[in-house]
């Protein structure tokens, strides 16, 4: 009994490094390090859109603040923009 669970264990053990070695040398293969480059770029390409959605956002508001564009924001929005230009979206 004692030999067919140290078998096991060893079949079991076994497998597991193979898994890994596996997994390990697909991740470096030229075809795993281009698919995790196009993630990366995928990644990167997402957060410069978002940053450039927020940066569009501000513009829009610290123009309207400034009267360089007409729109629709109080006289204490335009204040509280002007003096604290680095707040919050949530802050208003």
């Amino acid at each position: 009994m004692k030999r067919l669970f140290w078998i096991a264990l060893g079949a079991t053990a076994g497998v597991l490094v193979v898994r890994k070695l596996t997994k390990t040398v697909d991740q470096y293969s030229p075809e795993g390090v281009g698919r995790s480059l196009s993630n990366l770029a995928d990644a990167v390409r997402d957060a410069a859109d978002v940053v450039r959605e927020a940066m569009d956002e501000r513009e829009q508001e610290l123009r309207v603040a400034l009267g360089v564009d007409s729109g629709v924001i109080t006289q204490d929005e335009a204040r509280a923009l002007l003096e604290n230009p680095t707040r919050g979206r949530g802050d208003r």
